[in-house]
C-alpha cells in the first residue's frame, strides 16, 4: 500500500524495524542486530554486541558526552515481540502497513519497538543539530523482555560490561496514555511469584463421601477422589507490602487447610526497592519538569506488570517508565496493535528535549 509516508525518512526507518519478525517463540535476533548496526553506523557511533546467553544478543549504542566521567543516561528497549493471531488483523503483523487514516499496524508499534525509534531518532536529531550533551548516553537494545528477562536484562544488568556503563538514571518502557496531555510514568513495579500449591489426601471413587480428600482442601475432580490436586497461582505482590510476611502468610494458609498441603515456587522474584520521586533524584525532577513545560503532565504509579526496569533498579540505579505516546489505546499485545503517525512522531519531540535535559544534570 503506497502512501504519502513513502517518503519520509523517520518512518521508513521505524517501518523497517516493526517488519523484523523478532516474535517468541524461538526468535532469530539476527536480523535486529543488524538493523542496529546500521542505525549506530549512520550515527556515526560505536555499537556493542554482548551474547551473555547463546544467541541472546544485547545491543548498545552509545554517543559519548563531554564529561563521560559523569554517571551515564541508559535508554533501554527490547527487541522480542509477543506472538500474533494473523486471522485477527486488519493488515499483517509483520508488513507494517501504513492505512489512509495514519496507523501504522503491526507488532510492536506500541510494545516496544516505538519507544526504541523514539530514543534512536532523538539521539539523530540532537546529534545531527551539533548538541552535545554532558552526560553519556547509552541505548540499549535487549532480548526476551517478553517471557521474564531471564536471558535479556536480568543477565546483562549482573555484567561486567553493565557496570562499565556507569548509568546514574535510566528510562525503559510504560504504558500508551489514553489522555491527550497525561502521560503515565512508572517509579516501581509489583513482584512477580508464581507458585504451585499441592493437596494431598486419600484416593476413592467420587461417589463415595470420605474424609480426608484432596478435594475437600483443594478442589474437586469428577467422578473420582485423586490422591493429589494441584493449582497455579500467578501472583503481584505490591512493593508496600512486607514480601516475609506475605510468604509467611501463604504457609500458614497450607497449614490451615490440612495436613499434606504443601506450596512451592515457580518463580521467586525479588522485593526491588522504588526509585524515589521525592526530590532526592534531580533526574526525575528535570524530566517532570520539561514535560511540564511542554504543556504535559505525568502520572505516577506502580507498574501492575513487570518490565526491564526492575533489573535495572535492582542494581541501584534510579530508573523511570516513561512511553509519551498520546489519547492512544492500550493495544499492547492486542490484535491490530497500531501507533499514529502523528503520535509516533510527536513522542520523538518529547525525547529529544527529555533526552536533553536528563543529560545535562550538572
Amino acid at each position: 500500500m503506497c502512501s504519502k509516508w513513502d517518503n519520509d525518512e523517520v518512518i521508513q526507518r521505524f517501518r523497517e524495524y516493526l517488519r523484523i519478525p523478532s516474535v517468541h517463540p524461538d526468535i532469530d535476533y539476527g536480523d535486529c542486530v543488524e538493523f542496529l548496526k546500521k542505525q549506530a553506523h549512520d550515527l556515526d557511533l560505536p555499537v556493542a554486541v554482548y551474547e551473555f546467553v547463546p544467541k541472546k544478543p544485547v545491543v548498545v549504542i552509545t554517543w559519548e558526552g563531554a564529561q563521560p566521567e559523569l554517571p551515564s543516561i541508559l535508554l533501554n528497549s527490547h527487541m522480542d515481540v509477543v506472538p500474533v493471531y494473523e486471522e485477527h488483523w486488519t493488515y499483517p503483523p509483520f508488513d507494517a502497513v501504513v492505512s489512509e487514516d495514519g496507523f501504522i499496524y503491526g507488532r510492536g508499534t506500541l510494545d516496544m519497538k516505538d519507544i526504541a525509534m523514539m530514543h534512536l531518532e532523538a539521539v539523530r536529531r540532537l546529534k545531527n543539530a551539533g548538541v552535545r550533551l554532558k552526560r553519556t548516553v547509552h541505548l540499549s537494545f535487549v532480548p526476551d523482555e517478553e517471557t521474564g528477562s531471564v536471558d535479556g536484562m536480568r543477565v546483562f544488568s549482573e555484567s561486567p560490561e553493565f557496570k562499565d556503563l556507569n548509568i546514574g538514571f535510566a528510562l525503559d518502557e510504560s504504558a500508551p496514555n489514553l489522555h491527550p496531555t497525561e502521560i503515565m510514568a512508572f517509579y516501581g513495579e509489583r513482584t512477580s511469584r508464581q507458585i504451585v500449591v499441592t493437596c494431598r489426601g486419600d484416593p476413592g471413587h467420587g461417589s463415595l463421601l470420605s474424609s480426608n480428600t484432596a478435594g475437600e482442601k483443594g478442589g474437586v475432580q469428577i467422578n473420582v477422589l485423586p490422591e493429589n490436586l494441584s493449582v497455579s497461582f500467578d501472583i503481584r505482590i505490591a512493593p508496600d507490602v512486607d514480601h516475609d510476611e506475605f510468604d509467611d502468610m501463604i504457609l500458614r494458609w497450607c497449614r490451615e487447610a490440612g495436613d499434606g498441603v504443601t506450596f512451592e515456587y515457580v518463580v521467586k522474584n525479588p522485593q526491588v526497592k522504588n526509585t524515589k520521586i521525592d526530590g532526592s533524584v534531580p533526574f526525575w525532577d528535570v524530566l517532570k519538569n520539561v514535560v511540564a513545560d511542554m504543556g504535559y503532565t505525568i502520572k505516577c504509579l506502580i507498574c501492575p506488570g513487570a518490565t526491564d526496569a526492575r533489573h535495572i533498579r535492582r542494581q541501584g540505579i534510579p530508573a523511570i517508565n516513561f512511553s509519551p505516546i498520546m489519547d492512544t489505546p492500550m493495544l499492547l499485545h492486542a490484535h491490530n496493535e497500531r501507533i499514529h503517525i502523528d503520535v509516533f512522531k510527536k513522542g520523538i519531540d518529547i525525547f529529544e528535549n527529555v533526552l536533553k535535559a536528563v543529560a545535562n544534570v550538572p
